[in-house]
């Protein structure tokens, strides 16, 4: 079962249960050392600019220009809310709610777009999100703490249920005062489909690419920049 890329941590797994389509994506599945993945300064260290509005941030997100030939914008799809069960994780269990499976983060400003490559063999997502940075240190920060702090656990919605194994990974060096960066497997009815995910928060701005690891890793410095090229 492929994963098609997602919009949060928690939003990563409850996608996975949605899709019906069956294939291993192997993009760029390469497993790295685990290391702290949170690194930085301390939120609200300095002061802060202001929040930016959803239409702000929506025309910071990369495009198909910035990204390229072979990607197309994949339509935005309604949330789902099945009830989502998390077995053998107790701290991402307590997430619960729409963290869970609601797909966004609850922060008031959010922007999000997602492509899929090459005949979708890859994908990749991108969504900014702006507050106040202590409120987007910590609630990118809980989610990554629960989600990482279980090697393996079991997530099950509607009567599918997947395997999951969770990695940190180190955290890149492109910027931002705070990043997090896990690598996820996915595995249901045999098949497995491998996911990056890496958050960089800049002063009120929060970037989260997920997908396809090589896509991830080619595409992010280029979302930095994009993103906090007018802050």
């Amino acid at each position: 079962m492929r994963v098609r890329v997602a919009t949060t941590a928690l939003g990563i797994t409850a996608t996975l249960l949605a899709m019906p389509a069956c294939t291993t994506d192997t993009t760029g599945n390469e497993r790295q050392t685990p290391s702290p993945a949170r690194t930085g300064k301390p939120a609200g260290a300095v002061q802060e600019p202001a929040s930016l509005s959803s239409a702000a941030l929506k025309s910071r997100l990369l495009d198909q220009s910035d990204l390229g030939s072979g990607y197309l914008l994949t339509p935005e799809r309604p949330p789902r809310h099945d009830d989502v069960t998390v077995i053998g994780c107790p701290a991402l269990s307590e997430l619960g709610g729409d963290a869970a499976t609601a797909g966004t983060l609850a922060f008031p400003h959010r922007a999000k777009a997602a492509f899929t490559y090459g005949n979708s063999s890859g994908e990749i997502s991108e969504e900014l999100y702006s507050d106040r940075a202590k409120k987007l240190s910590d609630g990118i920060g809980r989610i990554f703490d629960a989600m990482t702090g279980c090697p393996t656990y079991q997530v099950v919605s509607g009567g599918t249920q997947a395997d999951v194994a969770s990695q940190k990974l180190p955290a890149p060096r492109v910027g931002g005062d705070e990043q997090w960066s896990q690598l996820m497997t996915f595995t249901a009815a045999g098949r497995s489909t491998v996911v990056k995910q890496t958050a960089i928060r800049e002063g009120s701005l929060l970037l989260i690419v997920s997908g396809s690891p090589a896509l991830v890793d080619r595409h992010l410095d280029r979302a930095l920049a994009k993103a906090t090229a007018a802050s």
